[in-house]
């Protein structure tokens, strides 16, 4: 796609945000797209952000394209195929076989950012999406575009006792790869999007048809996809560009609504995080925030404040 090729649109965040569809090759499904919403910076810059969303998610962080927008980067983000903006009728929500599918929209996406005059990107990712970023960059590891990887709780292992990770794990994405639209129920703690929306407790205005406030059951091709990804990272997988990981300080259960919902991580094990965030190989900085949701862009004003100063002091640090 050339530059005189890509037309943008209006986007639904508002002024500002414009979106690009991006059309890929069918896959066993049919039809499929993905989505570039982008937001430039005041300042012409050759740096550029390329955030990636996490499972049953969608871009809306509009602060924090706003807030790379202030420290003088083009903001990019992608929804993914079958995810927000990009799901189509004919398509199971979040559906994959293997994430290396999403190679394909990231790969265009940068290539439309290094078109459009950036020769500077910080590859980014949220929870699923921070799994997607890092092994990207690991595949990738002469990208000529990606100078640095900022994960933001990242999905690095499953969220269950150490028993059913050992016995249960291994034989339900085995049997994810047989029968991949068989559902399993997600056990994702349901206070979580309660705790973020306006609707419920939280602050934010999001579609929750895109960013759904309960997901009870998961596809089982899900659960092989992650397992099967999840096993570089355990081997210790090779980033060779600077790598910023933070998590919350802190993984809580809540069976009610109470403050740990609202200052903790609800969705994933912050100990996996740390565990398997120091076992890759470079230049790695595992960093806790505290009272950090599980989205730490969504938490609580100052623990906001925090991630940005020391996110933007990271890269001032390694000068990207």
């Amino acid at each position: 796609m050339t530059t005189a090729q890509l037309k943008y649109q209006p986007d639904i965040l508002g002024s500002g945000y414009e979106q690009l569809t991006i059309n890929l090759p069918d896959d066993y499904d049919g039809k499929v797209t993905a989505t570039l919403v982008h937001k430039k910076a005041s300042q012409t810059t050759n740096k550029a952000v390329l955030y990636i969303h996490g499972f049953i998610d969608y871009f809306f962080q509009t602060e924090m394209a706003e807030q790379f927008n202030q420290h003088g980067y083009d903001f990019y983000a992608l929804d993914l195929r079958k995810y927000g903006r990009s799901y189509l009728p004919h398509q199971k929500y979040y559906y994959v076989l293997n994430l290396n599918e999403y190679d394909a929209e990231i790969t265009q996406a940068l290539e439309i950012i290094g078109q459009e005059g950036h020769n500077s990107v910080l590859l980014s990712g949220h929870s699923t999406g921070g799994l997607i970023t890092t092994l990207y960059a690991a595949h990738y590891p002469n990208h000529p575009l990606i100078k640095a990887l900022w994960c933001n709780s990242p999905f690095y292992d499953f969220n269950m006792p150490a028993w059913k990770k050992k016995l249960a794990l291994p034989r339900l994405a085995a049997l994810g790869r047989h029968l991949p639209k068989l559902k399993f129920p997600s056990e994702l703690n349901k206070w979580y999007v309660p705790s973020l929306h306006q609707k419920f407790h939280g602050e934010w205005n999001f579609d929750l048809n895109w960013k759904k406030d309960s997901y009870p059951f998961a596809y089982l091709s899900f659960v092989h996809a992650i397992f099967e990804a999840q096993k570089e990272i355990h081997a210790g997988a090779q980033v060779n560009v600077p790598t910023l990981i933070m998590h919350s300080h802190k993984t809580s259960y809540p069976k009610k609504f109470n403050r740990d919902a609202q200052t903790t991580d609800v969705i994933l094990e912050v100990k996996d995080i740390v565990k398997y965030g120091n076992k890759l190989q470079g230049d790695v900085n595992v960093m806790t925030i505290q009272n950090g949701l599980h989205d730490l862009v969504l938490s609580a004003p100052d623990v906001r404040t925090k991630v940005y100063a020391s996110l933007f002091q990271w890269l001032e640090q390694k000068e990207i």
